[in-house]
């Protein structure tokens, strides 16, 4: 709290500082190690817990304990999404693109194995990158994501916050051995799936646990394609997703009279 009584802004620029201060203890410990924790998921991937602590530290400097416990309530805000429909976007948009990119694939004469994958292991997927995504959207969500929209408007908003999320992600990418050419295209995805995601945000109520919910089928997605994640065209995948987001930012430029308005 200020002198006055008045609870600063919230900074972007501190969270995302913290953030990537809190990893570099994370990604010194993937150098060390070298294993994965899944199919392209370095050890470093534990940092995934980051912007959670970074947002509830911040929370906690602007309005006390009160704040944070209040910040953290926003795990489960579900109710705040007074329109269920928007649930379907949220689970299924990813999936749909994962899948269009398999059969345009199979149709330009690709070899592809079937998919395969059992219930238990796709459960334990679901639940693992759930908590994930949670840690990581009360973050990028719940506490960049308004100020930012603020401050810029919706569009900008995220693909600034877009491009630091995938920037935060490019050294566990090359400790998986991942090349340049296909992170700048992961990134490029990643920049997308962000601008959808703040579309959703402002129709979902700002809900964080929608968010989290379209973060994990992002995850999800890609590790049963079609097996283990293997035979993921990322460049075709970050198109479709680019595709998405841009029919999105001109529908909403057509229907909102507010600049950068996604809704």
């Amino acid at each position: 709290m200020t002198g006055t009584g008045t609870p600063p802004r919230r900074s972007p620029g501190a969270f995302f500082l913290l953030v990537f201060a809190l990893t570099a203890p994370f990604l010194a410990l993937d150098a060390m190690g070298g294993s994965q924790i899944l199919p392209g998921i370095p050890l470093s991937g534990l940092a995934f817990v980051c912007p959670a602590v970074a947002a509830v530290v911040l929370r906690y400097r602007e309005d006390g304990i009160a704040g944070a416990r209040a910040f953290l309530a926003r795990s489960f805000d579900g109710h705040r999404v007074s329109v269920k429909a928007w649930y379907v976007p949220t689970l299924l948009l990813y999936p749909a693109v994962v899948t269009a990119s398999f059969f345009l694939l199979r149709l330009t004469g690709t070899a592809l194995p079937d998919p395969r994958f059992s219930l238990s292991s796709t459960l334990l997927l679901l639940l693992g990158f759930f908590v994930g995504a949670l840690c990581e959207e009360l973050g990028w969500s719940g506490y960049a994501t308004q100020p930012l929209q603020e401050r810029w408007g919706a569009v900008r908003a995220g693909l600034v916050l877009g491009a630091v999320w995938a920037v935060w992600h490019w050294v566990p990418l090359l400790q998986v051995q991942r090349s340049a050419s296909w992170i700048a295209w992961w990134s490029l995805g990643t920049i997308a799936a962000r601008v959808i995601m703040v579309w959703l945000f402002n129709h979902m109520g700002r809900s964080v646990f929608a968010m989290t919910l379209f973060h994990m089928m992002l995850n999800v997605a890609w590790q049963l394609f079609p097996v283990n994640g293997s035979h993921f065209d990322m460049p075709l995948v970050a198109a479709l997703m680019t595709a998405v987001a841009v029919v999105i930012v001109f529908a909403g430029a057509l229907t909102s009279p507010r600049r950068g308005s996604l809704r």
